[in-house]
């Protein structure tokens, strides 16, 4: 297991995760400013030892956990993490926070500074509810968790997820991304590095739209359950990833009835 040095600012260790949804495995993001001795973890990844104790080797000293959100390959190892590293783990979900207390949430305008790294917390709701995003100023990295993945799409999955609140989290980050912050690059939960933010988050928006419009007209067309839908719109889709799309489907509808 190897550690991939991406910027000065951010390493990179792969999980051994790898899946249709997970593409490559979950991307551990080890951020340590240059010629500083601590540094910050970001989703440690699934409780795979091999995996956690490749990340505690690169990491050095770790001063805390960050997680872009609670869904398992990003959080399971995290407490297990955090206890033989000795630090804290900050999320907005307090059911991951290490101490549980409302000081280790996660917050729009949070700023977390370490050793000359400075991270700047964007709230990201829609992926899943409890999504945030990581902003790095002086690297101009951005690591977007599962709101934006290196290849192909994010899946927003009813309930815990959200089309309304992804959207306009997308949004948000296009206008981010094309104002003068700097964003060279997005660091993805999942998959390679992004280097073209703007265009990746034009395309997400395209894809989303153009898909609630098929499901929109695949309601209209008399396929009135998520599961027929599926079947009708993402039939050119794996059928692996149906139950995934299924999950989607649900949040569409959601959405087109609210």
């Amino acid at each position: 297991m190897t550690a991939e040095v991406v910027t000065p600012y951010a390493t990179r260790v792969l999980a051994a995760n790898p899946g249709p949804m997970t593409l490559d495995g979950t991307n551990t993001w080890i951020l340590r400013a240059p010629d500083a001795s601590r540094s910050v973890v970001v989703d440690p990844g699934p409780m795979l030892e091999e995996h956690l104790r490749a990340v505690l080797d690169v990491a050095g000293q770790v001063e805390m956990v960050l997680l872009s959100h609670g869904h398992f390959d990003h959080s399971e190892g995290a407490a297990w993490f955090a206890g033989q590293a000795n630090c804290q783990v900050r999320s907005v979900d307090p059911a991951y926070r290490i101490p549980t207390d409302h000081a280790h949430g996660l917050a729009e305008g949070d700023v977390i500074t370490v050793d000359g790294l400075r991270i700047e917390v964007l709230p990201t709701p829609g992926h899943t509810m409890d999504s945030v995003c990581f902003w790095l100023p002086d690297d101009g990295s951005l690591l977007t968790g599962d709101t934006v993945l290196g290849r192909g799409t994010s899946v927003v999955a009813h309930p815990d997820g959200a089309l309304g609140p992804y959207l306009e989290s997308l949004e948000s980050l296009r206008a981010f991304a094309s104002s003068a912050a700097g964003v060279e690059r997005l660091l993805p939960g999942h998959g390679p590095v992004i280097d073209d933010a703007g265009a990746v988050l034009s395309f997400y928006l395209k894809h989303r739209r153009e898909r609630l419009d098929q499901v929109r007209q695949a309601v209209a067309d008399g396929h009135k359950t998520p599961e027929a839908i599926v079947a009708h719109v993402y039939a050119d889709v794996d059928p692996i990833l149906w139950p995934a799309a299924e999950r989607s489907v649900r949040a569409q509808l959601d959405y087109l009835n609210s």
